[in-house]
């Protein structure tokens, strides 16, 4: 009985074992080192793994890219960038596909021209270098195989892109119906009704209408997502006064910041050097007769201002020039005089004076900067205690006690600028904190520390009237100051239809003369001039704005200026339009080429792609 157990167990372990290694196999069918290594296939032609590995990769880098950040594999799927990368493949191998059923291919001779013309591929001499060409491919991972395969196809699809959108042009027609609509003008009269032309201005609104229209707006009253924060900071400026700065020190930065605090008097000097003194004296004497100016001889010598500029200098600097320059009025040339580079003209075009600050009034700021400078690395050394008490469990309340560190609370949005919420650092650690975050010490721009702990997220919410009340008052009197406006430019427009005289009127106006529909106008709302080629000639409408409200007299209909640059947009508009519509045509042959090619897709080896991320 026990030998037949025995071997029972042992018949057991080989079927576990034979269902494991068949386990096995199935799982390598689908990895990235098993057998399949194709994702999908297109007619005759497969998408390889390898390809779609590298546009995966393409689409992920792009991103990245633009937002700075890595991209995990489960945000790609969720920006949909897997599908986008098969489905880019897929349009490509059916195109491919088409190709091969059409027969065409750009031959070997042509192969080679197309791989010899590249540049990456060229040595020094400009000739073909293998060694090159091998270093590129590798550093791409691909072979040379691989690659005039696909350079191959490549070619061969630009052939048949060429022959569908060659000669595809959009009716003329519509560009010249396009390009005159861009074009047309209009002139027309515009009179303005400001809230000083009402016979009394819009009564303060009693309680019961602003109740009323907060309770129909209230989508204009609303408070933004909110974090409710608490928060622990330490910052220099809190151990100012129990830092100790001793007067040696103070005196030895003063010493080594010398320059800054004992300042020579200084000119601001331009300087144009010449080989010897006759030129230099002959460009002199052209100046001082109105025969030519500096800045004539800088061009003549093919340089810039910015190439003579000598910036503020001191005596020290200009040497043997250094009392002519210093005499001189501002905005003059003097010389020839002296310089490093021979003979030269200077032109002198600012002064500043000496400036000599003495040791007992610039010890305060040095006091104070050296101050914060050890609070700094004070609290530098503090931090790491400190957070070792966050990590031990204390909360910010315990820490505030322990460490003397300043507990506060924010009800903070993105909108807030205020107190703690000035700092980058805390405005980001804000925006990231998520319910059930522990607090951790971080560093702001000054050198402070700080913690936050999220309390509670109030969402976007009706602000209470108690404190939208002024608010809602103004947007009140607002809306009926503009109905009183239209009120009184409508019974004006009466007027006008009557007798067609803006003058009579007694309100300002203009005449605008041959504008398109593009024009832009100072004090008239962003619809403006979509109004006006609303209109028919000589027709009158009120267009409100915003504390205004305008009255229009259609004056005028003008075709399109004939110049050079409404011909520039005819003619770029022609190409752009007939680029799409070649666009648009091949795009429906390749959807076409793909639904003829039947693809069927391996989901199972997209997903060992994916998860190998």
């Amino acid at each position: 009985m026990a030998a037949g157990m025995k071997n029972l167990s042992k018949t057991f372990v080989w079927i576990l074992m034979g269902l494991l290694m068949l386990g096995l196999a199935g799982f390598g069918a689908t990895s990235l080192t098993g057998t399949v290594r194709t994702v999908a296939q297109v007619g005759n032609e497969d998408i390889s793994i390898d390809d779609y590995v590298r546009e995966l990769q393409r689409e992920i880098r792009a991103v990245e890219s633009q937002t700075g950040q890595p991209l995990q594999m489960s945000q790609a799927r969720d920006f949909g960038l897997d599908q986008l990368a098969l489905s880019r493949l897929t349009a490509l191998a059916a195109l491919d596909n088409e190709v091969g059923l059409l027969g065409i291919s750009i031959g070997d001779e042509n192969l080679q021209e197309e791989i010899v013309s590249i540049p990456a591929f060229q040595g020094p001499d400009g000739s073909f270098d293998r060694e090159a060409y091998r270093f590129q491919l590798e550093q791409v991972g691909m072979t040379d195989t691989e690659f005039e395969t696909d350079l191959r196809k490549e070619s061969a699809r630009t052939i048949v892109q060429d022959a569908v959108v060659s000669g595809v042009e959009m009716p003329s027609i519509l560009t010249e119906v396009l390009t005159d609509f861009v074009g047309a003008r209009r002139s027309f009269t515009v009179a303005t009704v400001s809230p000083e032309v009402l016979a009394e201005p819009v009564a303060t609104p009693t309680d019961e209408q602003i109740q009323a229209y907060y309770d129909e707006n209230q989508d204009q009253f609303s408070l933004p997502r909110t974090k409710k924060l608490t928060y622990t900071i330490l910052s220099p400026n809190m151990l100012l006064d129990s830092v100790e700065v001793d007067e040696d020190s103070v005196l030895r930065l003063f010493e080594q910041r010398a320059d800054e605090f004992q300042q020579p008097e200084r000119r601001l000097v331009e300087r144009l050097s010449f080989s010897d003194d006759a030129a230099a004296q002959d460009a002199m004497a052209q100046i001082e007769v109105g025969g030519t100016t500096f800045e004539q001889l800088v061009r003549d010598r093919e340089l810039e201002l910015s190439d003579v500029d000598l910036g503020d200098v001191t005596r020290d600097d200009l040497g043997d020039a250094a009392e002519a320059i210093f005499a001189a009025e501002l905005d003059t040339v003097v010389g020839p005089l002296p310089s490093v580079f021979g003979p030269a003209l200077f032109r002198i075009n600012g002064s500043l004076a000496e400036n000599n600050t003495p040791f007992e009034d610039a010890a305060p700021a040095l006091r104070e900067e050296l101050a914060a400078d050890r609070a700094r690395r004070q609290i530098e050394a503090q931090s790491e205690d400190i957070n070792d008490l966050l990590a031990g469990g204390a909360t910010l309340e315990e820490l505030a006690a322990e460490t003397g560190m300043e507990l506060g609370q924010i009800d903070w949005t993105r909108a807030s600028q205020d107190g703690v919420a000035a700092y980058d650092g805390f405005r980001s650690a804000a925006e990231a904190v998520q319910d059930g975050d522990f607090p951790e010490i971080a560093f702001l721009e000054d050198g402070s520390i700080f913690a936050l702990r999220l309390n509670e997220t109030l969402p976007r919410r009706p602000e209470p009237l108690e404190s939208a009340r002024d608010r809602v008052a103004a947007a009140w009197t607002q809306v009926q100051t503009g109905k009183a406006l239209e009120d009184r430019a409508n019974a004006v427009l009466e007027q006008l239809q009557e007798n067609g005289d803006f003058t009579t009127t007694g309100l300002p106006h203009r005449v605008e003369n041959a504008l398109t529909r593009t024009a832009f106008l100072e004090d008239v709302p962003a619809g403006f001039m979509p109004e006006v080629f609303d209109m028919e000639l000589g027709s009158y409408r009120v267009v409100p704005g915003a504390g205004v409200a305008l009255i229009v007299r259609l004056d005028e209909l003008l075709p399109p200026a004939e110049t050079d640059e409404r011909r520039q947009v005819q003619q770029a508009l022609a190409a752009q339009l007939n680029q799409a519509l070649a666009q648009n045509i091949f795009d429906a042959y390749v959807r076409d080429a793909q639904a003829r090619a039947r693809p069927v897709v391996d989901q199972q080896a997209l997903n060992a792609v994916q998860a190998s991320y």
